[in-house]
Order: C-alpha cells, then structure tokens, then sequence
C-alpha cells in the first residue's frame, strides 16, 4: 500500500484533492491510503507516509520539513498550484508517484 501526506494550513481544504486522489488510485487499481493534514501535524504524520506533499499556500515550509524528511527517507515537494487549484486528482496523484518511485 502506497501512503500520501497532503498538509495544508488546516487540513481542509486538501480534503476534494485527497478525494480526486483516491477515485485515481481507484480508476488505476492502486493501494492507496491518502489523508491531509494541517501544518503542524504534519512533522508527526511524516513517518507514517511514503511522500509528503505540501499545498502551494505553505510553500515557505518545505524548509522547515526538509530535515525531517530527510531523516525518515520520505519524499518531499510542493504541491503545483495550477493542479492544486484546479483539483486536478490525476496530475497530484501522478506526481506522488513520481517521487515516491525515485
């Protein structure tokens, strides 16, 4: 099972991404646990997922998560926000497998 972090400034409003998501995972036959969390959270959930994307709003954060990510070998970027305000579930989708298959 692959497992996506989405963090967002509170958690919410990644919440139509993580559904787009999941209906991708489903429509291609992947496992797949996806589930977004706000920002503060995010450090202590980072363990649990093979890739942590961050919502455009929280770009200047990616720094802060970077050590941290590092350290527990989990992929780490920004998510594009053309994707992020369109909802696009594919291209998200697409893009965290992309880094989480190196």
């Amino acid at each position: 099972m692959k497992r996506i972090l989405l963090a967002c400034a509170s958690g919410m409003s990644t919440s139509l991404l993580v559904k787009k998501m999941e209906d991708e995972a489903e429509s291609r036959g992947i496992d797949v646990k996806i589930w977004a969390v706000a920002q503060d959270k995010a450090v202590k959930e980072m363990g649990n997922a093979d890739v942590l994307l961050i919502g455009p709003q929280m770009r200047f954060m990616k720094k802060k998560y970077s050590k941290t990510a590092e350290e527990a070998g989990t992929p780490l970027d920004v998510i594009d926000p053309v994707a992020y305000g369109r909802v696009d579930g594919k291209a998200v989708f697409d893009h965290a497998l992309k880094l989480m298959n190196g």
